[in-house]
């Protein structure tokens, strides 16, 4: 296995932007192997800027591993939905023109909910739109998906699919999807801050509910997915998280990941309140003690 970073611990969505510049230097000065870019961080989509990006990681002896894009196939609306795969395609593109193999790929979700709280309030799952169901949704994305598929065997870039709320909120949907395509340039991003069990004391009561509505143990879960998975999300909260605090135990995942012979990236997504340089610092520790 091989550690890295995502730019997002660096900037989680406020109005002034963390150069990526300066999260590929902090990577190399913490002697990571790699990066993995926040595709709505990136300050152009402009060739020289693309290419400045890869000679950077390249002198610095850094892979820069996946590209992380936000788009979303669950919509009624067929043009949004076209919209959405013009997007992922030529995010697939830019991924192809950085040497990026892998882009993390959401499934979408209802958007009933409204803001990002709200879904965090109702434990990552949204009532479908009046007059459509669930069925209709998983049909929309696996379709948006395989259109998506000539782009990812032309350029070599794997569509890697998140447990990312929505129709990815379970294990079951994550399998649904990646299942019916059974494709090789599908596969899975395993968030292990996405799976949440309503029975742990080290967990805030927010997350995500199986179909019954009863809570399952996290780590179950994600030994769901990890057989299917291409790379890893390593959440951590220190200072408190944005919206939820987990104490996840990496040593059991780490043996739950090699024990279905995942050699990938483990990508650590610092999202706690702390200052990003220091809690990134205690996650490098965290992981590299406990994936060895």
């Amino acid at each position: 296995m091989k550690l890295g970073v995502s730019t997002y611990s660096y900037w989680h969505f406020t109005p002034e932007r963390v150069p990526i510049e300066h999260v590929i230097e902090e990577a190399a000065r913490l002697e990571l192997d790699g990066v993995e870019i926040l595709h709505q961080q990136m300050a152009s989509e402009a060739n020289p800027y693309l290419q400045k990006l890869k000679r950077l990681a390249f002198i610095h002896g850094l892979d820069l591993y996946a590209l992380s894009i936000h788009q979303g196939f669950v919509s009624p609306d067929a043009e949004t939905r076209q919209k959405n795969i013009n997007h992922t395609v030529h995010c697939i593109r830019l991924a192809h023109e950085l040497g990026i193999p892998a882009i993390r790929l959401n499934s979408g979700r209802w958007g009933t909910a409204g803001s990002f709280d709200e879904l965090m309030r109702l434990e990552g799952q949204e009532p479908a739109l009046p007059g459509h169901t669930e069925d209709e949704a998983f049909t929309w994305v696996i379709a948006a998906i395989e259109a998506c598929l000539p782009d990812t065997e032309r350029y070599g870039v794997i569509l890697a699919l998140e447990n990312h709320w929505g129709l990815t909120c379970t294990p079951e949907g994550v399998n649904r999807i990646v299942s019916a395509i059974d494709s090789e340039w599908l596969k899975v991003t395993m968030d292990c801050g996405n799976f949440l069990s309503h029975s742990s004391a080290e967990v805030y009561p927010i997350g995500c509910r199986d179909r019954e509505g009863s809570p399952t143990v996290a780590y179950e879960k994600l030994a769901q997915i990890a057989p299917e998975a291409v790379l890893v999300h390593a959440k951590t909260y220190y200072g408190g998280g944005e919206w939820y605090t987990l104490e996840l135990d990496y040593a059991r995942i780490g043996q739950m990941l090699k024990s279905v012979g995942f050699q990938g990236y483990v990508s650590i997504e610092f999202e706690g309140k702390a200052d990003a340089h220091t809690g990134v610092q205690q996650s490098v520790e965290l992981l590299r003690g406990a994936l060895g």
